[in-house]
């Protein structure tokens, strides 16, 4: 990837985040999978590159609030856009042990029109060299939109962009698993980086193991694989190798909460490669971001920057 690379910008839906923070009681933040990764090559990144997200909220007093977050965090909200009568979605962590499940609210999320607007959406891809986006953007748009986005980012890496998919697959939100798989291969053929978890292309796609995960997706055009495997090692498949690598994970005595765990990896892995480090560089970095974070709670973690990880 070439490090010239000035702005990034992320897709998808922040949502009203509840954490535990002991028996019965929750802390109020603000997260989602697509936000936690912006929020993170925003403090791995140096200033001057850009950061951005793309999403739309509601216009209540927690919406504002998010905005305001998002704000604070040195993430541009330019392609924020406040919808009138909608609001913003919210979710529930349950913890057991160090393990996390999630429950949602979010049928009436506002992130769910944000490819309504087709010529919105092609400014900002205009704006960026690096787009990144989950298949959590995926889900939560209707298939029409769901086309009409694939469409207008597949025309952005056509043009030169870098295109970085995290699948990141949420069975609850897709009405079955055919639908989750063709939209999520669809949406990786749009892709030059793939970031998949082997534990989900495992259940959706049968893949027998990590190096037959990569290269389903090196055959769907992905130039660059990373496939993590929850805390365990990850395998590298990038164009022109012979055979996969597999790169170690590192070892955390005391975890305390996997949230935004996939998220951070990412963010470490996309923030070294536009520091224009190789591709087995760039996973040490990812794994060495998302074993700090799995040692605090909730999606958001603060984290040293890119040079004192490397």
């Amino acid at each position: 990837m070439a490090s010239g690379t000035k702005t990034v910008l992320s897709i998808g839906e922040c949502m009203i985040e509840l954490s535990p923070t002991g028996e019965g009681t929750f802390r109020q933040g603000f997260a989602g999978d697509t936000f936690n990764t912006a929020w993170y090559l925003r403090r791995l990144l140096p200033a001057d590159r850009d950061v951005a997200y793309f999403t739309n909220v509601g216009d209540d007093p927690l919406s504002q609030r998010m905005v305001e977050f998002i704000a604070a965090a040195g993430v541009s909200t330019e392609h924020v856009r406040a919808l009138p009568g909608r609001n913003a979605g919210l979710y529930l962590i349950t913890l057991d042990g160090h393990e996390r499940s999630f429950s949602y609210w979010r049928e009436t999320a506002a992130a769910r029109a944000l490819a309504d607007d087709e010529a919105r959406l092609s400014a900002a891809l205009d704006a960026a060299d690096l787009i990144y986006f989950s298949g959590i953007t995926l889900a939560i748009l209707p298939e029409e939109r769901r086309a009409a986005f694939l469409k207008q980012v597949a025309a952005a890496r056509a043009a030169g962009k870098t295109v970085a998919f995290d699948p990141n697959i949420r069975d609850r939100l897709w009405p079955g698993r055919a639908a989750c798989a063709q939209a999520i291969e669809t949406g990786a053929e749009t892709a030059t980086i793939c970031l998949p978890s082997f534990d989900d292309e495992k259940r959706i796609f049968a893949d027998a193991d990590a190096a037959a995960t990569a290269a389903r997706y090196a055959a769907l055009g992905c130039a660059e694989i990373v496939v993590k495997d929850g805390g365990g090692d990850a395998l590298l498949l990038t164009e022109g190798m012979a055979e996969p690598v597999i790169l170690p994970a590192l070892k955390v005595e005391r975890p305390v909460d996997t949230t935004g765990a996939g998220d951070s990896f990412g963010a470490g892995y996309l923030a070294a490669r536009l520091a224009g480090r190789d591709p087995q560089a760039a996973v040490a970095v990812a794994h060495r971001t998302a074993s700090r974070v799995i040692q605090g709670y909730g999606g958001l973690v603060e984290i040293d920057t890119l040079a004192k990880l490397a």
